[in-house]
Formats: C-alpha cells, structure tokens, sequence
C-alpha cells in the first residue's frame, strides 16, 4: 500500500507540474508572435485580394473609355501598360520580410493608382462618357475598392505593427530568440498616411 501511495504520489506530482507549466505557458504569450504573424499574413492575402479586384476592372475600364474618347491613347496605354506591370510582377515567398521586393510591389501598384487617376481625369472632358451606364457602374465599383484597398491596407499596416513590436518587446523577443528565430520583422508601407485613404473621384 505504501509502494502505491508512493507512486501515486510522485505521478500526481509530476501531472500537477506539467499542468502547472501548462497554465505558466499559456498565459506568458509564447503563442503570441505565431499568431500575429498569421493575422499579418491574413491581412496581407486580403491586401492583394483587393489589388486584384482593382486590376479586374480595368479592362472594362479602358474598353468603355476608349468607345468615347479613342483620341486618348497615351492615358489609355498607360493604364495597361501600368497593369500589366503590376499583374505580372513575380511575387517572392518572402515578399513581406524582403524589402527591395515589397518596394517594387509596392512602386507597381503606385505607377497603377497614378495611371487610373490621370484616367478619371480625362474622362472630365467627356460629358457623353460621364452619363454612360456602363461607366457609371464601373465607376463605383473603382470607387469602392479604392476604398476596400484602403481599408486592407490600414489592417495590414496595424498587423504588422502588432507583430514587429512583439518582436522587439518583452517577452516576446525571448520567444523570438529561443522558439522564432526563423521568423523576421515584416515591411510595412511607406507612404504618408493621406495617400493610404481611397482618392476622391469626382464626375
């Protein structure tokens, strides 16, 4: 009897200690960095759904321009060309945590925004256009993810912002150190907060 409370004794010792452990890891984040690194990657996927979106619609775009303004071949060649850039650049795997691609992707999308605004502003100087159904719908379907893009972008920046000063804090880059070695600080965007906010589009 004495042999069994022994060992009864030593087993629910050893299971009180490793649940005791259970409950100290759990609550002292060593699952808060992967988290935040899968929230960051989440809102980055959500990112480039957005971008995709917008590059959806331009076809359409430049098709329903073009039937009322032929004459403006240069802003229309531009936005394809713009796009063309952007689709098919090569996304690296490691796009977030290498800035020199990040910068391009980033560069891309920019040159693409900046080509579609100089778009919608030529389109001011055709009424017939600015009352055409077509347009009209396309228009606020470029409105609303211009917005959506905004939107995606915001939660990124705060994802990676979350996930870049776990990193950097205690405890995390203990964890960091001893668990997470492999995983790297993420870019972020870096444009003025104004040019992160959807472009106003007037017609």
């Amino acid at each position: 009897m004495q042999v069994l409370a022994r060992l009864w004794g030593g087993m629910a010792g050893r299971a009180s200690v490793v649940m005791l452990l259970s409950v100290l890891l759990a609550g002292c984040g060593i699952n808060t960095i992967p988290t935040l690194d899968e929230r960051a990657k989440a809102a980055w996927s959500e990112v480039l759904n957005q971008y995709q979106r917008r590059s959806d619609l331009i076809p359409n775009l430049v098709k329903t321009v073009k039937g009322f303004a032929d004459q403006e071949s240069k802003v229309l060649t531009d936005v394809v060309e713009a796009r063309a850039k952007a689709t098919q650049m090569q996304i690296p795997k490691d796009i977030l945590t290498n800035k020199e691609a990040f910068d391009k992707f980033q560069d891309a999308q920019n040159s693409l925004s900046g080509a579609l605004g100089r778009l919608l502003v030529v389109v001011e100087r055709y009424p017939d256009l600015k009352s055409n159904q077509n347009f009209l719908a396309l228009q606020s379907q470029l409105e609303g993810t211009e917005n959506r893009i905004a939107i995606a972008r915001r939660d990124y920046i705060a994802a990676v912002q979350d996930y870049n000063t776990e990193l950097r804090t205690f405890p995390g880059w203990i964890w960091h150190m001893v668990l997470y070695s492999d995983l790297k600080p993420m870019q972020n965007f870096s444009v003025a907060e104004e040019t992160t906010k959807a472009p106003k589009v007037e017609f």
